[in-house]
């Protein structure tokens, strides 16, 4: 195998890799610790509004992407096979990542446009408002399945309150569009005041879903 064909193999491996972590930094790195440490206390966070917003800390977590990447991935794919392979599997990490973080904010902020984003929002949102202990795997359910953790339920209740964060879902009046009422129904009532938001606050770092 020339080094040109090793390093595609290498890079489709190394997007394989992040898909694995992603579902295993988000599982026990995030919501199995409950808040203990930065990483699981700004994710929970993002569970408390369900909204998407860029932060200095998104900065952090390239960071800590591509210096995993350069300083583990890309000696240990040279060592074990040349500078092809270890370019290769450094590149198809972090790639991976961006992938992950793009589908995740289009998520948030646009409506789906293909077969595709529909599937990952609706499995993304089951995750936010159905069970946060289910649905780890944000951009493809494959170790959802490995590890038994996948739901596909045929509608996803979103809570009135927590919907301004998915906007695209909604239209003018603030009630669901009528083209996405065969994945989701609005349920309880909008109203959001300092109790509630305690309750929502608990219930994100408990990873349990929100109340309706």
């Amino acid at each position: 195998m020339g080094p040109l064909l090793s390093g595609l193999v290498a890079f489709g491996v190394g997007v394989n890799l992040w898909f694995l972590f992603e579902y295993l930094l988000h599982r026990f790195a995030m919501h199995e610790l409950h808040g203990k440490g930065i990483m699981s206390r700004e994710h929970l966070l993002h569970h408390v509004t369900a909204r998407w917003g860029f932060t200095s800390r998104l900065l952090l977590a390239w960071l800590g992407v591509a210096l995993v990447g350069v300083a583990a991935w890309l000696p240990l794919g040279t060592w074990l096979l040349g500078p092809a392979v270890g370019v290769g599997l450094a590149a198809g990490w972090v790639l991976g990542y961006g992938f992950y973080e793009f589908q995740h904010a289009q998520a948030h902020l646009r409506a789906p446009r293909n077969r595709y984003e529909r599937w990952l929002r609706k499995h993304h949102f089951h995750h936010h408002f159905g069970h946060p202990m289910a649905n780890h795997g944000v951009t493809i359910p494959l170790w959802d399945i490995v590890f038994h953790t996948r739901e596909a339920p045929d509608v996803v209740p979103v809570p009135r309150r927590l919907a301004a964060g998915l906007g695209w879902l909604l239209d003018d009046d603030g009630e669901l569009r009528a083209e996405f009422a065969a994945d989701y129904v609005l349920v309880g009532i909008d109203r959001m005041d300092e109790r509630q938001a305690g309750i929502d606050r608990a219930r994100a770092f408990a990873s349990l879903a929100p109340n309706p």
